[in-house]
């Protein structure tokens, strides 16, 4: 996907975000992605399972493996059909868990829509350079149900993402 191009830019109430770390929650040992705004200041914590924060991780470390694994299957299939992962979008938070789309773009120009997990879908944005965007609406909606929960929590996990040492990232770059 070039640069150029105009579908690259989250139109209003799209936010762009960046994997920012990988990391363990120390209250359940889960892992966490953390997502934060592309030039901006807001992020987004998501817990994800243990296979797939492996599957991040793999990426994000450039570690090699010897043979492709599910998501670089993936990539490949697109590849072979002359597709590409347009972007992806985390669009829903239901019942506490969100939810996201790969949006796909055939050899013709005209893009699919395809329901996804996050993590299985940024851990496919990773291995093609994909955009994440995140509806803003989720992210207000995110930081509403942390403030509800208590003001303490909220609190410590502003806190506590405010001053992550990047050792505590991992030791890949972001």
């Amino acid at each position: 996907m070039s640069n150029d191009d105009p579908l690259r830019h989250p139109p209003e109430g799209w936010i762009e975000m960046r994997l920012r770390g990988l990391i363990v929650d120390p209250n359940t040992d889960a892992p966490v992605v953390i997502l934060r705004e592309e030039g901006g200041s807001l992020y987004l914590p998501i817990w994800i399972g243990v296979f797939e924060a492996n599957a991040i991780a793999l990426v994000v470390e450039r570690v090699e493996t010897r043979r492709p694994l599910t998501h670089d299957l993936l990539r490949s299939i697109l590849a072979a059909l002359g597709g590409e992962l347009a972007r992806v979008e985390i669009h829903a938070l239901i019942e506490g868990t969100f939810h996201a789309r790969l949006v796909l773009r055939a050899a013709d120009g005209s893009e699919r829509v395809v329901d996804a997990r996050p993590s299985d879908a940024l851990a496919l944005a990773l291995r093609t350079g994909s955009p994440i965007w995140t509806a803003r609406l989720v992210l207000d909606e995110a930081l509403a149900k942390a403030r509800a929960h208590t003001a303490d929590t909220d609190e410590a996990l502003k806190e506590w993402l405010e001053n992550v040492r990047p050792e505590e990232l991992g030791k890949y770059e972001m």
